[in-house]
């Protein structure tokens, strides 16, 4: 049943791959935003994506908070429309002053961003830069899925095998070495890690991922946060601030704690500023919150 499953899912992702290619690059943006903008408030998975906004954004009533749930899933339409053309989108960079000692010497370095604009975008800005950026990301359970994005991924940087570490155990000792050998690794840092910290994310506490903090405190690297604003079909923004400070003392526990608040108050700037540009999926606090 399960391969099945995943047989059908392949063939879907395929299909919806082709149609975007096929329409082009501002076409497949435009086709991918009306669908979630139309599609996308319908769908079950919305309700999560409602409780998060008025948990997170309570000042904000309930007509705008609509609006920003319209426009998180014309900007994830668009994302997805988006993916088989990424060697052909645009950006531009402010704050590229931070990203050129890592261009010049390598790392050690962490840049931490978010699910925002349209994330799939940093690995080919930065190598253009001449910075080949490692990712931790999460695996699609369909294997021939999860190829098929990677493989796509690869296209954006000229066909280079990217560093790519999945999720658990194996992926963690992977981007360990990464680093350890002068990488450069990406994480996005706001999604939710149940055996995580809790540490406040938009004023309410949410279980959050230590791993950047203790990466950068074990190899003392710069923690540099960078995130994709959305200009348009196939136009982007990066956003590169200066480097974190790391926090200092002996007793690391409280230091993993500092530097990883440190890090959901920049998240948190950034989500507040376009809220629209956020992806409100994921279950990121607790129920009962």
């Amino acid at each position: 049943m399960r391969r099945l499953q995943f047989a059908v899912e392949t063939l879907v992702v395929r299909a919806v791959l082709a149609l975007a290619r096929w329409l082009g690059p501002v076409r497949a943006s435009d086709a991918g935003g009306a669908l979630g903008r139309w599609l996308g408030p319908l769908l079950p998975v919305s309700r999560i994506a409602r409780a998060n906004l008025a948990l997170a954004l309570p000042e904000r009533d309930a007509a705008a908070r609509a609006l920003i749930l319209r426009g998180m899933w014309d900007n994830l339409g668009r994302t997805v429309g988006e993916l088989p053309h990424l060697p052909a989108m645009r950006w531009e960079i402010v704050g590229v002053e931070h990203l050129a000692p890592l261009a010049a010497d390598g790392g050690p370095a962490i840049l931490v961003s978010g699910h925002l604009g349209n994330w799939e975008v940093l690995p080919p800005a930065l190598e253009r830069l001449g910075i080949r950026m490692g990712s931790v990301y999460r695996a699609a359970d369909n294997p021939a899925v999860d190829a098929l994005v990677n493989g796509l991924r690869a296209r954006a940087v000229a066909g280079k095998a990217l560093p790519l570490f999945p999720k658990g155990a194996q992926g963690a000792r992977a981007a360990l070495k990464f680093l350890s050998q002068g990488g450069v690794l990406g994480l996005l840092a706001d999604q939710k890690l149940n055996d995580g910290i809790a540490v406040p994310l938009l004023g309410a506490p949410a279980m959050t991922a230590p791993a950047p903090a203790q990466l950068a405190l074990r190899f003392r690297c710069p923690v540099i946060p960078g995130r994709v604003q959305r200009l348009g079909p196939c136009r982007f923004r990066l956003m590169v601030d200066p480097p974190l400070a790391l926090p200092v003392g002996e007793d690391r526990q409280a230091a993993i704690r500092a530097l990883t608040l440190a890090i959901n108050d920049r998240i948190s700037a950034w989500i507040r500023e376009r809220p629209e540009e956020w992806l409100w999926l994921h279950r990121r606090w607790p129920k009962d919150v």
